[in-house]
Order: C-alpha cells, then sequence, then structure tokens
C-alpha cells in the first residue's frame, strides 16, 4: 500500500482531456487540450470551461491535432458511455443539502484512513461527484456523497442511503480500483475513469477511454485534490 500512494503522489498532473493538442509532460504523459497560454514561467492549459496552470518546465513539448489519433466515435462508445449524471459538477440532480452527521469532510477522512488512501483525494472525489451532498441523486439512479450505483452498493455490502456507509463503500471502491491498476505508471488516472466510466470501458481501451465527460471529471478531481508534497508513509 505504500507504493500505492506513492504512485498516486506521482501521477497526480497526469491529466488527460480530448481536443485539440496535446502538451507532452516531461513525465511522459500527455494533457489533451483545447489550447495553450504560455506566460513567462507558468503555462495555462485549456480544456473545456476549465483552465489548469502549471510551472512551464513541467512541459516538454506541444503536439498538433494532426498527430493525435481520432477519437472513437459517439456511436462506438454510446454501450460504454461514463455516468454523466454522477453528480455535483459532475452532473447529479442538485436537490436540497441534506445535513450529515459527522460532517462529509469527517467521512471522507474516516474512511481515507481505514482503506489507506489519503484523505484529500477521498473528499476531492466526494466533492466532484456530489458537492458534499448526502441528498444527491442521479437521473440515472447514483446516490450520496460517493454517487454509488445500487448495484455498485449491493456487491460492497453498503446502503447507499446512509452518508456513513456510503463514504466507506466509495472509498473502498476507489481503494480496489487503485489495487487493480497498482502496476501502471497512470495507476490514478485509470483508477478514477473507472470510478467514473466502468472498469469494463477503460479495459475495453486499455486505458482512460476516448469520453470527454469522463477526461473532464479526472481533471476536475485532480485540481480538488491538494496532493501531499512527499509520499506517503
Amino acid at each position: 500500500m505504500n507504493r500505492l500512494l506513492y504512485v498516486i503522489g506521482l501521477c497526480a498532473l497526469a491529466v488527460p482531456a480530448w481536443a485539440g493538442e496535446n502538451i507532452v509532460l516531461t513525465t511522459g504523459f500527455r494533457l489533451q487540450a483545447d489550447r495553450h497560454e504560455v506566460d513567462g514561467g507558468r503555462i495555462r492549459i485549456y480544456s473545456g470551461n476549465g483552465v489548469t496552470e502549471m510551472p512551464a518546465s513541467m512541459v516538454a513539448g506541444v503536439e498538433p491535432l494532426e498527430a493525435m489519433t481520432p477519437p472513437t466515435s459517439s456511436v462506438e462508445a454510446a454501450p460504454f458511455a461514463p455516468k454523466t449524471e454522477a453528480a455535483g459538477s459532475n452532473g447529479a440532480e442538485s436537490r436540497e443539502v441534506m445535513p450529515v452527521d459527522p460532517p462529509p469532510a469527517e467521512l471522507a477522512a474516516s474512511a481515507a484512513r481505514k482503506y489507506a488512501l489519503p484523505s484529500a483525494f477521498v473528499a476531492s472525489v466526494m466533492r466532484t461527484e456530489s458537492g458534499f451532498n448526502a441528498a444527491a441523486i442521479s437521473p440515472k439512479g447514483a446516490i450520496g456523497l460517493m454517487q454509488l450505483m445500487p448495484g455498485t452498493a449491493r456487491k460492497l455490502g453498503a446502503d447507499p442511503n446512509q452518508p456513513v456507509e456510503n463514504a466507506d463503500a466509495g472509498a473502498r471502491y476507489l481503494r480496489d480500483l487503485l489495487a487493480r491498476y497498482e502496476d501502471r505508471p497512470d495507476q490514478v488516472e485509470l483508477a478514477l475513469a473507472a470510478y467514473n466510466a466502468g472498469p469494463a470501458a477503460v479495459d475495453r481501451y486499455h486505458g482512460v477511454p476516448p469520453y470527454r465527460e469522463t477526461r473532464e471529471y479526472i481533471l476536475r478531481v485532480l485540481k480538488a485534490w491538494n496532493p501531499p508534497a512527499t509520499p506517503a508513509k
């Protein structure tokens, strides 16, 4: 598990998002974007409605759109479409926020400790999924803080309508997905893609699926996460 957390730290900035050019990072990962701007020693990368800023020293180069493999058509991707209703800024229906005791941040921290994950990482997923709203329910039925689908919750033995069980099951599912891709350099991206679009889609594409929603979801989670400066012990 120590190695697992170490890889999380290393992969935090490796976030793909389909658009018009590839920003090639010094780590070897490619961040697909609409466009970029260089301002002194910083680079701003624009993708959809989001902007990511990082030191220009982290960028090895830029590849034009012509150098990239075209994405799979929406018709082909449809059977494996991500759960775009997956919450908060990720698409869940807006409902009155349910008061939760203990508060959502504490639930995230407790579940993270139980499964040896960074608490900020679990909290960033919870924030992106539901906006910390335990009452969030998506049009397709994803429930609660971690936006668990009923079938996933059943497999994990959790009642998704109970915030404590919801947070616990969501963190356990994240732990299981991280372990599934532990030997991959893009471990965190794949785990988040599987959480959003399902492991079958990741397996089919042998990596992060070419769904814009999934790629932007990964970006939102990692932007909400302030990773530790040193690997967890």
